[in-house]
Parts: structure tokens; C-alpha cells; sequence
């Protein structure tokens, strides 16, 4: 089999500090894709930085928990708190959107309205992903597919990590439970591929999620597996309001550019892309 990859940028839109390690990463390194923040406060940079780089593949950064809904007139009750901002508790939001149909339809519309507002940017919509990987839930994969057919939507991630590859390049990783996550990242790669969806057969950038440095990056292009593979990364140029705490975000703008890496691609044979790109050869 060949071996195919997406390298991508998650939180595209965020602030200023990410964008501009995005647009370095895709001009100067091997950054193929990102997942644009629609309603995030550095949205409109971001979209005004993807125009001009036609290569770069521009995903829906969907944003459901921790931060600012689309839809801010018509209250959305069930999934925020008293400031009309996402819930941080998954686990209390996931309840409403999953047992109620007040959440349910709630959710419907503040999907659909992300999605919109993708659309309304003139970008193509290379792929979908969920903030802190929230599509895992049942009820959200469900809308990402029906919902996103008619906004044109082909592929989306399902993050399932091979823990085998891991510890090729680091031999004492253990199991943890974002690894736990693998049964049900199966059956999500299940139903986006059954509703026509371009999905990876593996996704790398969980268990180092925030310290994806130049050598662990290096480390799995040179055990990538084959078939279509996805690195998620979070490069930026420092830290930014509503950063999260310890993430090396430089270091991994380091880790996009590194020479060494680059070559390594180049001399692998490895074909690179964003979803699109691979879209009809799944």
C-alpha cells in the first residue's frame, strides 16, 4: 500500500499567535490542512490568511465545549452557562445534547450555523473535526453527517492512534485514556465512512497532544504506517488568552519546520495532502 498524509493545524482562528505559526508552518514547513475556529476572536485573520495560500486545505474547527457559540441572539439553554458561553463540563453538556430534545435540537442548530458560517468565508470545506474530539459523541457524529452533506462535506476525523507506532519512537509510552477512547473512535470511523465520509485509518497527535516536538514528529513519518495517515498538531508562537496550560506551542511550529523532517518526507515517498486530496482514492 502507499502511504498517505495529513498534516494539520487544529484551532485555526484562535488568536493571532496561531495563525501566524500556520501560515509559517504551511509556507516554510510541511503543515498541508488546518481547522479553522468559526466563531473564534481571531477567525476572520485566519481567513484572510488561508485566501492566500490557495494549497493550504481549511477545515470546520467544530466548537461545542469550552468557548463562544455561533449562535449568540437565541440562547442555546441547554449547552451553556450564565455568560452564553459553552459549558466547560463535557460531560454535563453531552447528557443534554444526548437525553433531551430541547438539547438535541439546540445542538442541531448551532451545528448547522457553524457550518453556515464556514460557507459564508468562500473556502472550500476540506473536513470536519470537533474541538477536544466532542464528535466521539454519538449524537454529534450523527449531525456532523447529516448535516454536513449539505454543506458539501467529505472527509472528518475519527481520532484512533496506534499505540504500536508510539512506542517505536518512544518504547516506555503507556496506555492512557485517551487510548481508552479507541473502541469508540472505531465505531465513529465506522459511521463517517458509511455515510461517505474520507476518514484516516489513523490519526496520530492524542497521547502528545500540545508536545508534538521535531523528534516525535520526525519519529512517526519514519514508522508511518500504510494507508492515509493524520497528524493534528497545535503550533503557535507563543502562548495566546485561553491557551492551554503547559502546551509547547512553539515547539511544535519548530517540529513543522525542521529541516530534517522535511527531507525525510521528500525522500520517503510519502504523498502529502489535505482530505480532499485523498478523497477518491478511499
Amino acid at each position: 500500500m502507499v502511504k498517505q498524509l495529513i498534516i494539520t493545524a487544529d484551532d485555526f482562528g484562535a488568536a493571532t499567535e496561531v495563525n501566524e505559526a500556520v501560515e509559517r508552518a504551511h509556507r516554510e514547513g510541511i503543515l498541508t490542512a488546518a481547522s479553522l475556529m468559526v466563531s473564534a476572536p481571531a477567525a476572520a485573520d485566519a481567513v484572510a490568511r488561508a485566501k492566500t495560500m490557495p494549497k493550504l486545505r481549511v477545515g470546520l474547527h467544530l466548537v461545542l465545549v469550552d468557548g463562544r457559540p455561533t449562535i449568540r441572539k437565541c440562547k442555546l439553554t441547554h449547552l451553556v452557562d450564565e455568560n452564553g458561553d459553552f459549558r466547560t463540563n463535557m460531560a454535563r453538556s453531552g447528557a443534554a445534547m444526548f437525553f433531551t430534545p430541547t438539547g438535541r435540537a439546540q445542538l442541531a442548530v448551532e451545528i448547522t450555523a457553524q457550518f453556515k458560517a464556514f460557507a459564508e468565508t468562500g473556502l472550500p470545506l476540506d473536513h470536519v473535526n470537533a474541538h477536544k474530539h466532542f464528535h466521539l459523541h454519538p449524537t454529534i457524529a450523527s449531525m456532523i453527517v447529516s448535516i454536513g452533506k449539505h454543506f458539501g462535506l467529505n472527509g472528518a476525523r475519527a481520532p484512533l492512534e496506534p499505540i504500536s507506532v508510539l512506542k517505536k519512537i518512544e518504547p516506555d509510552t503507556q496506555r492512557t485514556g485517551a487510548m481508552l477512547l479507541t473502541p469508540f473512535a472505531k465505531m465513529l470511523q465506522t459511521k463517517f465512512r458509511k455515510g461517505g465520509l474520507t476518514v484516516p485509518d489513523q490519526v496520530f497527535g492524542l497521547h502528545w497532544s500540545g508536545a508534538m516536538t521535531k523528534d516525535r514528529l520526525k519519529g512517526i513519518v519514519e514508522n508511518l504506517p500504510d494507508g492515509l495517515s493524520e497528524i493534528y498538531m497545535h503550533p503557535a508562537t507563543g502562548p495566546y488568552p485561553g491557551s492551554a496550560k503547559g502546551y509547547r506551542y512553539p515547539e511544535e511550529l519548530t517540529a513543522l519546520t525542521d529541516a530534517q523532517t522535511i527531507e525525510k518526507i521528500k525522500s520517503s515517498g510519502v504523498t502529502c495532502g489535505g482530505f480532499a486530496d485523498f478523497a477518491a482514492a478511499q
